[in-house]
């Protein structure tokens, strides 16, 4: 054997030596081999955690038949709407003495509330009592709403008696001091080739003679209004009643969740909360431009609730779900999506869904333009919560809630 072919045995021949790096091609195919089992058990995971949702969507029925609509990119949370803690500042009344006082009046330093177990309350300094009760017990429950009754707006008229709107039962005249009621519209009542179904706010002419309301929808009752809002259905109403011929008139319709209503200062407009759609909408009711409606604020930074007269001349709208930008609006990305919205609805309650609805309260005061002026807010609910209502009495705003066990009173030398 040669030099050369002894070398070369040798090489073919040399004792290998173990290392973690020999075994390194072994396990290249292995390597491979569990990424492939990795995938298909997640993905059969994942079949498993969607079949539920799919069954569920094929399955079970829907409540609501929501359709796409557009809202415009929220406002940014700056100048006038820089968020701030000054609803802080506002004192609790009457906690857990009532529940959901929406709609505050007041005559001289009485105030008058309406509250979720179809009461209507009068407050006289730290005095609270029972004035009347519109509909029949048990009162407490959602299912018990419809025939106890729900107060919801209350103003005083240029007599001085309460006017009532009762989402169930419909328009009353309270005397302040005896309770007694008087039935002025039942929702029994089809106006307009429909029945009032969800009377929700109104407002009275300085002579009497006129009393405009709002009937939030002709297919959702109170009790649904979170359907409503989810669905946006665009049957909502504007409506008047003449208080000297008993007539009622649709002055407005195809709202979509028409909400709070304040009378202008010359009586030949009202402007209108459209709640679904994040602004407020000017109806004529009287004068040259009677039955036209146009835009009196548009793309507001929450979905609005009552309105009401400051003492500057301006409005108090309130918002208990805010449109934050910078930030993420649930209602805004769902808006577009309505297949979203029935599987959400298929999946969970009423009440499991308010659990997930951020409590960041807000209060604007807006000009006569519809510019804002100021706004408050309580970013977490922390002491007012739900709000619906901004009233103003004697320096002070008085804060009321759909929902919340207590009124708010807020000082507005301090803010």
């Amino acid at each position: 054997m040669n030099e050369p072919e002894g070398l070369r045995f040798r090489r073919l021949n040399r004792p290998q030596i173990i290392t973690d790096e020999t075994h390194e091609p072994q396990y290249k195919g292995t390597s491979t081999y569990s990424g492939k089992v990795f995938r298909v058990t997640l993905l059969t995971l994942g079949g498993f955690l969607l079949l539920p949702l799919i069954v569920v969507g094929f399955l079970l029925e829907c409540p609501i038949e929501p359709l796409p609509f557009s809202l415009s990119e929220p406002p940014l949370m700056t100048g006038c709407y820089e968020p701030n803690l000054k609803l802080r500042e506002a004192e609790r009344l009457f906690e857990d003495q009532l529940i959901g006082p929406e709609s505050i009046t007041n005559i001289g330093d009485v105030l008058y509330t309406g509250t979720a177990d179809g009461k209507i309350v009068k407050i006289d300094g730290r005095k609270m009592n029972v004035l009347a009760t519109l509909g029949n017990p048990p009162c407490g429950s959602r299912e018990q709403e419809h025939v106890c009754g729900r107060p919801l707006g209350i103003r005083v008229g240029p007599n001085g008696t309460l006017f009532v709107a009762d989402a169930y039962l419909g328009l009353f005249e309270v005397n302040p001091v005896t309770g007694q009621s008087t039935l002025l519209v039942s929702t029994r009542r089809m106006v307009g080739g429909r029945r009032l179904s969800f009377i929700n706010d109104l407002d009275v002419t300085q002579d009497g003679k006129k009393v405009y309301f709002t009937d939030s929808s002709s297919r959702w009752k109170r009790r649904d209004f979170l359907n409503l809002i989810m669905e946006a259905t665009s049957d909502g109403r504007v409506l008047e009643y003449d208080t000297e011929t008993k007539e009622v008139t649709v002055m407005m319709e195809n709202l979509r969740f028409p909400n709070g209503i304040q009378l202008l200062p010359d009586e030949e407009s009202v402007l209108v909360a459209e709640t679904a759609m994040a602004r407020i909408r000017r109806v004529h009711v009287a004068g040259l431009n009677k039955g036209g409606m146009d835009t009196f604020t548009d793309n507001l930074p929450g979905f609005p609730d009552n309105i009401r007269r400051s003492s500057s001349g301006g409005y108090w709208v309130v918002m208990s779900v805010v449109r934050l930008n910078p930030g993420f609006s649930m209602l805004d990305f769902l808006s577009q999506r309505p297949w979203i919205k029935k599987l959400i609805f298929k999946l969970f309650s009423q009440d499991m869904l308010l659990k997930f609805v951020p409590r960041y309260s807000l209060v604007v005061e807006l000009q006569e333009g519809g510019a804002c002026v100021r706004s408050f807010h309580d970013p977490h609910g922390t002491v007012a919560a739900y709000v619906s209502e901004a009233h103003e009495h004697n320096g002070h705003l008085y804060l009321g809630s759909f929902r919340s066990p207590y009124l708010c009173k807020l000082d507005l030398s301090k803010v």
